[in-house]
């Protein structure tokens, strides 16, 4: 789940995070307001959308009056950044920066262990500073279990090479930074710019968060689910409860577990072609959930040939094939569908598939043949 700035830096303060003061609006007249409330000039009128590059769009101005604000609104608001409509502007009050630093926290998979990014070069995305820099970021691994400690977390500073001036600041702020990383369920929290100011204050200037969704029966996250931002394919998904992912290609895919689902991914790129979504029905394959999931993926007119990929745990094979007979019923299909189905009870559940099967329903026994099977019908 990601969060737009003006959420990010709302979920920061709430661990304490010094942030700029500010609001969101959607309308110019709103942003007229907010500017006159704040009474301080300059302010910055920022573009809310969830894609980099807003600066070089036009989508970030200063402004010294009211004026300004008025004018910098009416251009940013419906602006098009890089596909993305822009209808809301954060209003905040502009930051005197004396130096910019870059820092993160996210998840090292491959490690099992969080993974925090700290910087003296900010301001710059971080892949360039990894490219043309890679000494210039400052890395550390925190077992979960030990935490990110005050003495961890000094010695982190030195090693980025920030300024002095700016180690107690930037201390206080990685330690509540990493907080809200872990108390708060995220994937990641990214701080860029982390400025200090010449008054000597460490501020964050920029928030970039992802949160777990899997966390939300946790969290109160109403109010940022309500903003998250989908293509008609995905909002179709989410209304039915299914976990999907809008991609480019023309082989559109249904799994059960997001870890199969990746693998059919690979799979099918492996096999030439390309999938046209990530969709996982998780442990239950009914006939609701898959006639849901048919449904959307027969709805995306880039879809030619459906990859239907199962392996029964805890559901079982029958359960599984009458599902998928039962959803062809119900939902007409214009693309043909190739079905993979594996695991518990399979060979009852292939028994039941084989009398439906045709030209535009086939069955193949391996998820590599099968794979192959839906990418040549994608290419005819």
């Amino acid at each position: 789940m990601d969060l737009f700035e003006y959420q990010g830096k709302q979920f920061f303060g709430s661990f304490g995070i010094p942030v700029s003061a500010g609001d969101v609006v959607e309308t110019v007249e709103d942003a007229v307001a907010v500017a006159e409330r704040l009474n301080y000039f300059p302010v910055v009128v920022k573009a809310q959308v969830q894609v980099g590059g807003r600066g070089k769009a036009g989508g970030i101005k200063l402004a010294n009056s009211i004026d300004e604000v008025r004018e910098h609104a009416g251009n940013i608001l419906g602006m098009d950044i890089k596909g993305h409509t822009v209808e809301r502007v954060w209003i905040e009050v502009a930051s005197d920066i004396a130096e910019e630093y870059y820092a993160s926290f996210t998840l090292d998979r491959s490690a099992k262990q969080h993974l925090g990014m700290l910087s003296a070069q900010g301001g710059v995305e971080i892949e360039a500073v990894a490219e043309e820099n890679p000494d210039a970021i400052a890395k550390i691994w925190i077992d979960p279990v030990d935490g990110l400690t005050e003495a961890v977390c000094r010695e982190w500073v030195a090693a980025a090479a920030l300024n002095p001036e700016a180690t107690d600041g930037a201390v206080d702020i990685l330690l509540k930074l990493y907080r809200a990383y872990v108390d708060g369920d995220a994937d990641l929290v990214e701080i860029n710019p982390l400025i200090l100011k010449p008054t000597g204050e460490v501020h964050a200037l920029d928030a970039k968060v992802t949160l777990d969704a899997n966390a939300d029966f946790r969290h109160e996250w109403a109010e940022y689910e309500a903003t998250q931002e989908r293509d008609e394919r995905e909002q179709a998904a989410h209304d039915k409860g299914l976990q999907y992912v809008g991609l480019d290609g023309s082989v559109g895919i249904i799994a059960n577990g997001a870890g199969l689902a990746m693998s059919t991914l690979d799979v099918v790129n492996q096999a030439g072609g390309k999938p046209a979504n990530f969709l996982d029905i998780g442990g239950g394959a009914n006939a609701d959930v898959m006639a849901g999931a048919l449904e959307v993926i027969n709805n995306d007119p880039a879809v030619r040939s459906i990859f239907i990929n199962i392996f029964g745990g805890i559901t079982r094979g029958e359960e599984v094939a009458n599902g998928i007979v039962e959803a062809l019923g119900r939902v007409e299909i214009s693309s043909p569908i190739v079905i993979r189905l594996d695991g518990t009870n399979a060979e009852e559940g292939r028994a039941i598939l084989e009398p439906h099967l045709s030209d535009k329903l086939q069955m193949q026994p391996t998820m590599l043949a099968a794979a192959a099977t839906a990418v040549e019908l994608a290419n005819r």
